[in-house]
Protein backbone atom coordinates (compact mmCIF):
# COMPACT_ATOMS: atom_id res chain seq x y z
CA UNK A 1 0.00 0.00 0.00
CA UNK A 2 1.20 3.53 -0.83
CA UNK A 3 3.03 5.00 1.72
CA UNK A 4 1.76 8.56 0.42
CA UNK A 5 -1.67 7.62 1.56
CA UNK A 6 -0.86 7.03 4.76
CA UNK A 7 1.21 10.43 5.10
CA UNK A 8 -2.03 12.22 3.81
CA UNK A 9 -4.36 9.96 6.53
CA UNK A 10 -2.05 11.58 9.10
CA UNK A 11 -2.61 14.80 7.89
CA UNK A 12 -6.26 14.66 8.45
CA UNK A 13 -5.95 13.15 11.66
CA UNK A 14 -3.83 16.05 12.66
CA UNK A 15 -6.65 18.41 11.17
CA UNK A 16 -9.22 17.26 13.26
CA UNK A 17 -6.97 16.68 16.51
CA UNK A 18 -6.39 20.59 16.16
CA UNK A 19 -10.22 21.43 15.73
CA UNK A 20 -11.07 18.79 18.77
CA UNK A 21 -8.24 20.45 21.45
CA UNK A 22 -9.28 23.87 20.50
CA UNK A 23 -12.92 22.77 21.28
CA UNK A 24 -11.61 20.85 24.37
CA UNK A 25 -9.67 23.85 25.55
CA UNK A 26 -12.61 25.96 25.27
CA UNK A 27 -15.24 23.46 26.72
CA UNK A 28 -13.25 23.30 30.20
CA UNK A 29 -12.83 26.60 30.64
CA UNK A 30 -16.44 26.94 30.83
CA UNK A 31 -17.62 28.18 27.03
CA UNK A 32 -16.35 31.38 25.12
CA UNK A 33 -17.47 33.60 27.93
CA UNK A 34 -14.85 32.10 29.91
CA UNK A 35 -11.92 31.90 27.27
CA UNK A 36 -10.04 34.18 28.95
CA UNK A 37 -9.23 32.03 31.58
CA UNK A 38 -7.36 29.66 29.65
CA UNK A 39 -3.58 30.22 29.95
CA UNK A 40 -2.85 30.29 25.95
CA UNK A 41 -5.15 30.76 22.86
CA UNK A 42 -7.09 28.30 22.07
CA UNK A 43 -5.06 27.64 19.13
CA UNK A 44 -2.14 26.57 20.90
CA UNK A 45 -4.12 23.83 22.19
CA UNK A 46 -5.10 22.68 19.34
CA UNK A 47 -1.73 22.51 18.00
CA UNK A 48 -0.49 20.99 20.58
CA UNK A 49 -2.99 17.70 20.02
CA UNK A 50 -2.14 18.33 16.32
CA UNK A 51 1.42 17.93 17.37
CA UNK A 52 0.95 14.57 19.47
CA UNK A 53 -1.06 12.93 16.98
CA UNK A 54 1.35 13.53 14.23
CA UNK A 55 5.27 13.24 15.47
CA UNK A 56 5.39 10.21 17.07
CA UNK A 57 3.06 8.48 14.49
CA UNK A 58 5.24 9.77 11.86
CA UNK A 59 8.47 8.80 13.26
CA UNK A 60 7.10 5.10 13.81
CA UNK A 61 6.37 5.40 10.29
CA UNK A 62 9.55 6.41 9.31
CA UNK A 63 11.17 3.74 11.72
CA UNK A 64 9.11 0.70 10.24
CA UNK A 65 9.98 2.02 6.53
CA UNK A 66 13.35 1.91 7.04
CA UNK A 67 13.51 -1.46 8.91
CA UNK A 68 10.74 -3.44 7.20
CA UNK A 69 12.74 -4.23 4.08
CA UNK A 70 15.83 -6.06 6.27
CA UNK A 71 13.22 -7.83 8.18
CA UNK A 72 11.34 -9.08 5.51
CA UNK A 73 14.71 -10.07 3.44
CA UNK A 74 15.91 -11.78 6.59
CA UNK A 75 12.75 -13.56 7.01
CA UNK A 76 12.89 -14.92 3.55
CA UNK A 77 16.69 -15.71 3.48
CA UNK A 78 16.25 -17.92 6.62
CA UNK A 79 14.16 -20.07 4.61
CA UNK A 80 16.06 -20.48 1.74
CA UNK A 81 17.64 -24.26 1.44
CA UNK A 82 21.17 -24.66 2.17
CA UNK A 83 21.62 -25.90 -1.59
CA UNK A 84 20.86 -22.49 -2.55
CA UNK A 85 23.01 -20.83 0.07
CA UNK A 86 26.06 -22.38 0.23
CA UNK A 87 29.23 -21.58 -0.83
CA UNK A 88 27.86 -18.15 -2.24
CA UNK A 89 29.30 -14.79 -1.83
CA UNK A 90 26.96 -12.18 0.19
CA UNK A 91 27.12 -10.62 -3.32
CA UNK A 92 25.64 -13.53 -4.70
CA UNK A 93 22.64 -13.55 -2.22
CA UNK A 94 21.89 -10.09 -2.36
CA UNK A 95 21.26 -10.78 -6.07
CA UNK A 96 19.09 -13.90 -5.52
CA UNK A 97 16.84 -11.74 -2.72
CA UNK A 98 16.70 -9.32 -5.63
CA UNK A 99 15.38 -11.67 -7.78
CA UNK A 100 12.91 -12.61 -5.12
CA UNK A 101 11.73 -9.26 -4.89
CA UNK A 102 11.17 -8.68 -8.36
CA UNK A 103 9.28 -11.60 -8.69
CA UNK A 104 7.53 -11.10 -6.33
CA UNK A 105 6.66 -7.28 -7.38
CA UNK A 106 5.81 -8.49 -10.82
CA UNK A 107 9.04 -7.38 -12.52
CA UNK A 108 11.99 -8.93 -14.98
CA UNK A 109 14.24 -11.54 -13.30
CA UNK A 110 17.56 -12.50 -14.28
CA UNK A 111 17.54 -16.69 -13.38
CA UNK A 112 15.17 -19.20 -14.11
CA UNK A 113 12.25 -18.85 -11.79
CA UNK A 114 12.50 -22.39 -10.10
CA UNK A 115 9.46 -23.98 -7.28
CA UNK A 116 12.07 -22.97 -4.11
CA UNK A 117 12.29 -19.33 -5.76
CA UNK A 118 8.72 -18.37 -6.54
CA UNK A 119 7.65 -20.09 -3.17
CA UNK A 120 10.05 -17.69 -1.81
CA UNK A 121 8.16 -14.99 -3.57
CA UNK A 122 5.06 -15.57 -2.44
CA UNK A 123 6.39 -15.28 0.70
CA UNK A 124 7.92 -11.99 0.32
CA UNK A 125 4.79 -10.78 -0.83
CA UNK A 126 3.05 -12.40 2.11
CA UNK A 127 4.69 -10.82 4.65
CA UNK A 128 4.77 -7.43 2.71
CA UNK A 129 1.76 -7.37 2.90
CA UNK A 130 1.11 -8.76 6.59
CA UNK A 131 3.95 -5.83 7.51
CA UNK A 132 1.96 -2.78 5.12
CA UNK A 133 -0.77 -3.55 7.17
CA UNK A 134 0.53 -3.70 10.37
CA UNK A 135 2.38 -0.30 9.93
CA UNK A 136 -0.94 1.33 9.11
CA UNK A 137 -2.63 -0.13 12.16
CA UNK A 138 0.21 0.70 14.39
CA UNK A 139 0.52 4.17 12.84
CA UNK A 140 -2.93 4.97 13.29
CA UNK A 141 -3.28 3.61 16.85
CA UNK A 142 -0.48 6.28 17.91
CA UNK A 143 -1.78 8.73 16.08
CA UNK A 144 -5.17 8.31 18.11
CA UNK A 145 -3.55 7.38 21.14
CA UNK A 146 -1.32 11.13 20.79
CA UNK A 147 -4.72 12.81 20.40
CA UNK A 148 -6.41 10.97 23.39
CA UNK A 149 -3.79 11.91 25.13
CA UNK A 150 -3.47 15.42 24.47
CA UNK A 151 -7.04 15.67 24.94
CA UNK A 152 -6.96 14.58 28.38
CA UNK A 153 -4.37 16.98 29.49
CA UNK A 154 -5.77 19.97 27.97
CA UNK A 155 -7.29 21.75 30.58
CA UNK A 156 -7.39 26.00 31.67
CA UNK A 157 -4.17 25.73 33.53
CA UNK A 158 -2.14 23.96 31.00
CA UNK A 159 1.34 25.64 29.39
CA UNK A 160 0.12 24.69 26.07
CA UNK A 161 1.79 27.94 24.39
CA UNK A 162 4.90 27.23 25.70
CA UNK A 163 4.83 23.24 25.36
CA UNK A 164 3.90 23.97 21.56
CA UNK A 165 6.97 26.26 20.97
CA UNK A 166 9.17 23.72 23.09
CA UNK A 167 8.07 21.24 20.68
CA UNK A 168 8.70 23.47 17.58
CA UNK A 169 12.52 24.74 19.08
CA UNK A 170 12.85 20.53 19.59
CA UNK A 171 11.99 20.00 15.78
CA UNK A 172 14.29 23.17 14.56
CA UNK A 173 17.33 21.91 16.57
CA UNK A 174 17.05 18.27 15.20
CA UNK A 175 16.80 19.74 11.79
CA UNK A 176 19.87 21.53 12.38
CA UNK A 177 21.68 18.68 13.68
CA UNK A 178 20.60 17.07 10.91
CA UNK A 179 22.17 19.24 8.32
CA UNK A 180 25.07 19.37 10.52
CA UNK A 181 25.32 15.40 10.60
CA UNK A 182 24.82 15.58 7.33
CA UNK A 183 27.54 17.52 6.37
CA UNK A 184 29.78 15.42 8.15
CA UNK A 185 28.61 12.06 7.26
CA UNK A 186 29.75 13.27 3.72
CA UNK A 187 33.12 14.40 4.49
CA UNK A 188 33.94 11.90 6.94
CA UNK A 189 33.41 9.17 4.29
CA UNK A 190 35.49 10.92 1.49
CA UNK A 191 38.02 11.81 3.86
CA UNK A 192 38.21 7.62 4.90
CA UNK A 193 37.87 6.61 0.91
CA UNK A 194 40.23 9.62 0.02
CA UNK A 195 43.22 7.67 2.85
CA UNK A 196 42.29 3.95 1.55
CA UNK A 197 43.85 5.77 -2.11
CA UNK A 198 46.62 7.72 -0.41
CA UNK A 199 47.47 3.97 1.21
CA UNK A 200 48.10 2.68 -2.48
CA UNK A 201 48.76 6.04 -4.20
CA UNK A 202 51.86 8.30 -2.31
CA UNK A 203 50.43 11.71 -1.94
CA UNK A 204 53.17 13.46 -3.17
CA UNK A 205 53.12 11.83 -6.67
CA UNK A 206 48.74 12.32 -6.64
CA UNK A 207 49.52 16.34 -6.02
CA UNK A 208 52.71 16.87 -7.50
CA UNK A 209 52.81 14.25 -10.81
CA UNK A 210 52.41 15.43 -13.83
CA UNK A 211 51.07 12.36 -15.55
CA UNK A 212 47.40 11.41 -15.05
CA UNK A 213 46.30 8.15 -16.44
CA UNK A 214 44.39 6.27 -13.78
CA UNK A 215 42.89 3.51 -16.22
CA UNK A 216 44.66 -0.10 -15.87
CA UNK A 217 47.09 -0.23 -18.27
CA UNK A 218 47.19 -3.05 -21.18
CA UNK A 219 50.63 -2.86 -22.70
CA UNK A 220 53.67 -2.20 -20.67
CA UNK A 221 54.63 0.47 -22.63
CA UNK A 222 51.46 2.69 -21.50
CA UNK A 223 52.64 5.43 -19.01
CA UNK A 224 53.07 3.72 -15.41
CA UNK A 225 52.00 0.40 -16.21
CA UNK A 226 50.04 0.49 -13.07
CA UNK A 227 48.42 3.74 -13.98
CA UNK A 228 49.62 7.17 -13.27
CA UNK A 229 47.94 9.57 -10.67
CA UNK A 230 49.64 11.99 -10.93
CA UNK A 231 46.61 15.06 -10.26
CA UNK A 232 48.76 18.55 -11.23
CA UNK A 233 47.58 18.36 -15.09
CA UNK A 234 43.59 18.50 -13.36
CA UNK A 235 44.44 21.11 -11.60
CA UNK A 236 45.80 23.58 -13.53
CA UNK A 237 42.63 22.44 -16.82
CA UNK A 238 40.16 23.40 -13.44
CA UNK A 239 41.82 26.92 -12.91
CA UNK A 240 42.76 27.70 -16.28
CA UNK A 241 38.88 27.06 -17.09
CA UNK A 242 37.76 29.20 -14.39
CA UNK A 243 40.02 31.83 -14.21
CA UNK A 244 38.60 32.16 -17.93
CA UNK A 245 35.09 32.12 -16.57
CA UNK A 246 35.52 34.46 -14.12
CA UNK A 247 37.36 36.80 -16.63
CA UNK A 248 33.51 36.59 -18.06
CA UNK A 249 31.44 36.79 -15.73
CA UNK A 250 32.95 39.02 -12.96
CA UNK A 251 33.31 42.26 -15.09
CA UNK A 252 30.38 41.72 -16.87
CA UNK A 253 28.15 40.76 -13.81
CA UNK A 254 29.33 43.88 -12.00
CA UNK A 255 28.72 46.55 -14.47
CA UNK A 256 25.32 44.99 -15.46
CA UNK A 257 24.47 45.16 -11.54
CA UNK A 258 25.94 48.87 -11.08
CA UNK A 259 24.00 49.97 -14.31
CA UNK A 260 21.01 47.94 -13.49
CA UNK A 261 20.52 49.29 -9.86
CA UNK A 262 22.36 53.35 -9.95
CA UNK A 263 21.23 54.40 -13.91
CA UNK A 264 18.88 52.25 -15.00
CA UNK A 265 15.26 53.45 -15.42
CA UNK A 266 12.37 51.23 -13.36
CA UNK A 267 11.07 49.69 -17.18
CA UNK A 268 14.21 48.95 -18.28
CA UNK A 269 15.04 47.33 -14.80
CA UNK A 270 11.76 45.27 -14.61
CA UNK A 271 13.29 44.02 -18.36
CA UNK A 272 16.77 43.74 -18.26
CA UNK A 273 16.64 41.71 -14.74
CA UNK A 274 14.16 38.93 -15.85
CA UNK A 275 15.96 38.47 -18.62
CA UNK A 276 19.69 38.39 -17.38
CA UNK A 277 18.23 35.85 -14.80
CA UNK A 278 16.97 33.19 -17.77
CA UNK A 279 20.19 32.84 -18.26
CA UNK A 280 20.67 30.66 -14.60
CA UNK A 281 17.63 28.73 -15.54
CA UNK A 282 19.11 27.12 -18.81
CA UNK A 283 20.44 23.70 -18.12
CA UNK A 284 24.07 23.32 -18.69
CA UNK A 285 23.84 20.56 -21.40
CA UNK A 286 22.75 23.40 -23.31
CA UNK A 287 25.19 25.30 -22.78
CA UNK A 288 27.63 22.53 -23.47
CA UNK A 289 25.67 21.98 -27.20
CA UNK A 290 26.13 25.77 -27.42
CA UNK A 291 30.09 25.72 -26.46
CA UNK A 292 30.55 22.59 -29.02
CA UNK A 293 28.35 23.35 -31.70
CA UNK A 294 28.87 27.48 -31.79
CA UNK A 295 31.71 28.75 -29.90
CA UNK A 296 34.07 26.24 -30.49
CA UNK A 297 34.17 26.54 -34.12
CA UNK A 298 33.82 30.09 -34.20
CA UNK A 299 37.84 30.40 -32.04
CA UNK A 300 38.74 27.62 -34.09
CA UNK A 301 38.34 29.16 -37.10
CA UNK A 302 39.30 32.66 -35.66
CA UNK A 303 42.63 30.58 -34.95
CA UNK A 304 43.18 29.50 -38.38
CA UNK A 305 42.28 32.85 -39.79
CA UNK A 306 45.35 34.41 -38.03
CA UNK A 307 47.79 31.76 -37.94
CA UNK A 308 47.25 29.46 -34.40
CA UNK A 309 46.77 26.19 -34.15
CA UNK A 310 43.34 25.74 -32.28
CA UNK A 311 42.04 22.25 -30.52
CA UNK A 312 38.66 21.34 -31.71
CA UNK A 313 38.32 21.01 -27.65
CA UNK A 314 39.49 24.00 -26.22
CA UNK A 315 39.50 25.40 -22.24
CA UNK A 316 38.56 29.43 -24.24
CA UNK A 317 35.44 27.81 -25.62
CA UNK A 318 34.53 25.92 -22.29
CA UNK A 319 35.85 29.04 -20.02
CA UNK A 320 33.87 31.60 -22.45
CA UNK A 321 30.46 29.81 -22.23
CA UNK A 322 30.60 28.93 -18.55
CA UNK A 323 31.31 32.58 -17.83
CA UNK A 324 28.76 33.34 -19.98
CA UNK A 325 26.10 30.93 -17.83
CA UNK A 326 28.26 32.80 -14.50
CA UNK A 327 26.93 36.08 -15.52
CA UNK A 328 23.50 36.15 -13.43
CA UNK A 329 25.16 34.62 -10.09
CA UNK A 330 27.40 37.76 -10.36
CA UNK A 331 24.69 40.03 -11.30
CA UNK A 332 21.99 39.21 -9.47
CA UNK A 333 23.54 38.69 -6.48
CA UNK A 334 25.20 42.22 -6.44
CA UNK A 335 22.32 43.71 -7.74
CA UNK A 336 20.66 43.18 -4.03
CA UNK A 337 23.42 44.01 -2.32
CA UNK A 338 24.32 47.50 -4.12
CA UNK A 339 20.20 48.26 -3.35
CA UNK A 340 20.65 46.92 0.38
CA UNK A 341 23.12 50.11 0.60
CA UNK A 342 21.47 52.72 2.60
CA UNK A 343 20.10 55.54 0.74
CA UNK A 344 21.32 58.06 3.24
CA UNK A 345 24.58 57.08 1.94
CA UNK A 346 24.35 58.03 -1.55
CA UNK A 347 22.26 61.69 0.19
CA UNK A 348 25.38 62.22 2.03
CA UNK A 349 27.93 61.94 -0.94
CA UNK A 350 25.84 64.00 -3.09
CA UNK A 351 25.36 66.48 -0.89
CA UNK A 352 29.49 66.27 -0.22
CA UNK A 353 29.45 67.46 -4.00
CA UNK A 354 30.39 64.00 -5.58
CA UNK A 355 29.17 62.71 -9.23
CA UNK A 356 26.83 60.07 -9.37
CA UNK A 357 30.23 58.10 -10.90
CA UNK A 358 32.12 58.99 -7.66
CA UNK A 359 29.44 57.86 -5.19
CA UNK A 360 29.46 54.35 -7.05
CA UNK A 361 33.05 54.16 -7.08
CA UNK A 362 33.98 55.67 -3.69
CA UNK A 363 30.65 54.68 -1.11
CA UNK A 364 28.00 52.19 -2.66
CA UNK A 365 31.36 49.84 -3.96
CA UNK A 366 33.01 49.43 -0.75
CA UNK A 367 30.25 49.40 1.29
CA UNK A 368 28.49 46.72 -0.73
CA UNK A 369 32.13 44.86 -1.04
CA UNK A 370 31.17 42.11 1.51
CA UNK A 371 28.00 40.87 -0.32
CA UNK A 372 29.83 41.71 -3.66
CA UNK A 373 32.75 38.78 -2.42
CA UNK A 374 30.18 36.43 -1.53
CA UNK A 375 28.67 36.67 -5.30
CA UNK A 376 32.30 36.22 -6.43
CA UNK A 377 32.70 33.08 -4.01
CA UNK A 378 29.34 31.84 -5.20
CA UNK A 379 30.19 32.07 -8.88
CA UNK A 380 34.23 30.48 -8.12
CA UNK A 381 32.23 27.61 -6.61
CA UNK A 382 29.66 27.21 -9.45
CA UNK A 383 32.96 27.39 -11.98
CA UNK A 384 34.99 25.02 -10.36
CA UNK A 385 32.37 22.19 -9.90
CA UNK A 386 30.69 22.65 -13.47
CA UNK A 387 31.05 19.49 -15.82
CA UNK A 388 29.06 19.45 -18.72
CA UNK A 389 29.79 21.90 -20.51
CA UNK A 390 34.30 21.18 -19.93
CA UNK A 391 33.27 17.25 -21.04
CA UNK A 392 31.38 18.59 -24.09
CA UNK A 393 33.59 21.55 -24.88
CA UNK A 394 36.94 20.96 -23.44
CA UNK A 395 37.34 17.74 -23.55
CA UNK A 396 38.63 15.05 -21.00
CA UNK A 397 42.37 14.91 -22.06
CA UNK A 398 44.63 15.48 -19.13
CA UNK A 399 46.91 17.27 -20.88
CA UNK A 400 49.70 19.76 -18.85
CA UNK A 401 49.54 22.90 -20.58
CA UNK A 402 49.16 27.07 -20.09
CA UNK A 403 47.42 27.74 -23.09
CA UNK A 404 43.96 28.30 -23.28
CA UNK A 405 43.61 26.82 -27.11
CA UNK A 406 44.43 23.41 -26.31
CA UNK A 407 42.46 20.72 -24.23
CA UNK A 408 42.11 19.95 -21.36
CA UNK A 409 40.05 18.71 -18.66
CA UNK A 410 39.02 19.30 -14.81
CA UNK A 411 39.10 17.70 -11.21
CA UNK A 412 34.55 17.66 -11.75
CA UNK A 413 35.01 15.64 -15.14
CA UNK A 414 37.34 12.89 -14.10
CA UNK A 415 35.26 12.20 -10.82
CA UNK A 416 32.46 11.62 -13.52
CA UNK A 417 34.86 9.22 -15.69
CA UNK A 418 36.23 7.56 -12.75
CA UNK A 419 32.54 6.83 -10.90
CA UNK A 420 30.84 5.97 -14.32
CA UNK A 421 29.70 2.02 -14.92
CA UNK A 422 30.68 -0.78 -12.74
CA UNK A 423 34.18 0.39 -10.88
CA UNK A 424 35.06 -1.89 -7.63
CA UNK A 425 35.85 0.28 -4.57
CA UNK A 426 38.95 -1.59 -3.67
CA UNK A 427 40.96 -0.14 -6.94
CA UNK A 428 43.29 2.83 -7.09
CA UNK A 429 41.56 3.94 -10.09
CA UNK A 430 37.78 4.33 -8.58
CA UNK A 431 39.06 5.74 -5.11
CA UNK A 432 41.19 8.42 -7.01
CA UNK A 433 37.51 10.21 -7.33
CA UNK A 434 37.30 10.52 -3.36
CA UNK A 435 40.85 12.10 -3.04
CA UNK A 436 39.95 14.52 -6.21
CA UNK A 437 36.29 15.03 -4.14
CA UNK A 438 38.12 15.55 -1.05
CA UNK A 439 40.86 18.42 -2.77
CA UNK A 440 37.82 20.23 -4.20
CA UNK A 441 36.58 20.39 -0.80
CA UNK A 442 39.43 22.01 1.06
CA UNK A 443 39.90 24.34 -1.99
CA UNK A 444 35.99 25.43 -1.77
CA UNK A 445 36.97 26.10 2.49
CA UNK A 446 39.95 28.04 1.88
CA UNK A 447 38.28 30.13 -0.58
CA UNK A 448 35.54 30.58 2.12
CA UNK A 449 37.58 31.68 4.85
CA UNK A 450 39.20 34.08 2.27
CA UNK A 451 35.97 35.46 1.75
CA UNK A 452 34.93 35.60 5.61
CA UNK A 453 37.74 37.15 6.55
CA UNK A 454 37.76 39.62 3.64
CA UNK A 455 33.70 40.36 4.37
CA UNK A 456 35.34 40.57 8.04
CA UNK A 457 37.55 43.33 7.26
CA UNK A 458 35.26 45.55 5.58
CA UNK A 459 32.06 45.17 7.62
CA UNK A 460 33.72 46.40 10.77
CA UNK A 461 34.92 49.61 8.66
CA UNK A 462 31.25 50.27 7.37
CA UNK A 463 29.31 49.32 10.16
Amino acid sequence: MYAWILILLLLAVMAVAYQLGIRRAISSAGGFSRINTLHSLPAYYGLYAALWAGIPSLLLMGIWIGFQDQIVASLVTANLSSDLLDGQSAGHVNLILNDIKNLATGNIVSVNVTPEIQAAADQFARLERIANWSMWLAVLAVALGGMAYAWQKTEPRMRARNRVESIVLLIMVICSLIAILTTLGIVLSVLFESLRFFQMISPLEFFFGTEWSPQIAMRTDQVGASGAFGAIPLFTGTLMVSLIAMLVAVPIGLMSAIYLSEYASRHIRAIAKPVIEVLAGIPTVVYGFFAALTVAPVIRDLGAAIGLQVASESALAAGLVMGIMIIPFVSSLSDDVINAVPQSMRDGSYALGATQSETIRRVIIPAALPGIVGGILLAISRAIGETMIVVMAAGMAANLTANPLDSVTTVTVQIVTLLTGDQEFDSAKTLAAFALGLTLFLVTLTLNIIALSIVRKYREQYE
